[in-house]
Parts: C-alpha cells; structure tokens; sequence
C-alpha cells in the first residue's frame, strides 16, 4: 500500500486576500474550485507548475470570527531557488514574521495567520 500527499487545508476568513496574498508572495494560483449551490462554502485549491500538491483554501459563509489556530506548532515549508529575491519581496509586503539566521530559514504569516517556513535551495 502507497500513500501521496496530495493537499493541506487552511480555512480562511477572507478568500480573495488569502488567493491575492499566496499568488504574491508564494506564485500559487488558483487550480479550481468548487461552491456551495446554497452559497455555504467555497473551497478554492490552489498551485503552481513546481508540484502536484496543492493547498486548500476554504471559506465558510458561517463562520464570521477568526479561526483559532492555536500556537502555531505547525506548518508548510516551501523551498526556493532565489532566497535573497523571496526575502527581500516577504520583507517588502511585510509578512516576514521569524527569522533563523543561525539556520538559514524565516517564516511568513498569510492574512489568517497561518505560518509557512522559506528555506533556500541547498
């Protein structure tokens, strides 16, 4: 028996922020997406041309506060080729939110408050 990852969800609070700030700051478009017909929910996946995985964005019409997403123990790592380019572009919209000199890694916060750690290509 085989097992692939194949996607992450995030609930979000505001779906066109959240499409707008991972299509700037992460290159992730939207793949497809698919609604509710009583307009309850939106689940949008979204990707680029680097991976198969792909990240789950769902917007509930019934759920008006933040979420709580505890102590942020987790997250998604992203590596890039250019890691001078993505800081300075993660520093320029202000979403850096903890850096790791010491091990080469920062973190960027999206706009629900979900981390997602950068690391250089090695």
């Amino acid at each position: 028996m085989q097992f692939k990852m194949i996607h992450e969800n995030y609930n979000v609070m505001d779906l066109e922020r959240s499409l707008a700030f991972y299509e700037k700051a992460l290159g992730l478009h939207e793949k497809r997406r698919k609604a509710a017909a009583d307009g309850s929910f939106i689940i949008v996946y979204i990707g680029n041309e680097n991976s198969e995985f792909e990240l789950e964005l769902t917007w509930l019409r019934d759920h008006p506060e933040p979420y709580d997403i505890g102590e942020e123990e987790f997250h998604l790592a992203f590596r890039t080729d250019d890691y001078a380019a993505a800081h300075a572009l993660h520093e320029e919209m202000g979403c850096i939110c903890f850096e790791n000199p010491n091990m080469g890694i920062y973190f960027i916060q999206d706009p629900d408050g979900y981390w997602l750690e950068i690391i250089p290509t090695r």
